[in-house]
């Protein structure tokens, strides 16, 4: 059976936003601050290499299809030359390679997406992508990469009004030197 995955950077108080600072807001660049070590590094590499398919949100997208085509190394590799799925209304003819459009109703595309893909589905980032796919409960584990620190304001990652959803830890440590937390989440009956 497929599984769904949203793998994100959060705050303390469960910020998103521009984590690597390409996007405009005050904080951004936030996790650049940290070192999260050869650990992280691994975790990010290994999640990324067990995926089938990547699922992104149009400005993930976008911000990947800039950077990645240009680099070099296993991690570039993957991404350029595996399966990606954008999920967006407004890009029709995707120049990245290997990348299918999911437009509509995200839910009901990922959903079959998900009855498609045989195997793991990654979503990195795009987090307004993994809040819609939580509240339609597609998701079927959170992994976390929490950084020690509070941002106050900014994007949450689980916003006001959003239905209960039990997930049970799965796994917990700390990579690299500054206490960055690695916390993986598997659905809970």
């Amino acid at each position: 059976m497929c599984k769904l995955t949203g793998t994100e950077f959060v705050s303390l108080d469960g910020v998103f936003e521009d984590p690597g600072g390409a996007e405009g807001y005050e904080y951004g660049g936030w996790t650049c601050e940290y070192d999260r070590g050869e650990e992280g590094d691994k975790f990010k590499m290994d999640e990324l290499m067990e995926a089938d398919v990547q699922l992104l949100g149009r400005k993930t997208y976008e911000g990947f299809a800039a950077a990645w085509p240009t680099r070099d190394g296993p991690f570039a590799d993957k991404i350029n030359n595996g399966a990606k799925y954008v999920v967006s209304n407004t890009i029709t003819d995707p120049e990245w390679q290997n990348t299918t459009v999911i437009s509509g109703d995200p839910a009901e595309g990922v959903s079959k997406l998900k009855d498609e893909t045989g195997g793991a589905i990654l979503v990195a980032g795009s987090g307004s992508l993994v809040q819609s796919l939580l509240a339609a409960d597609l998701v079927d584990e959170l992994r976390l990469m929490v950084f020690p620190t509070i941002l106050g304001r900014g994007r949450r990652l689980f916003p006001e009004g959003i239905d209960r959803l039990k997930f049970k830890l799965a796994e917990s440590r700390t990579v690299g030197t500054d206490g960055v937390q690695v916390q993986v989440y598997t659905r809970a009956e």
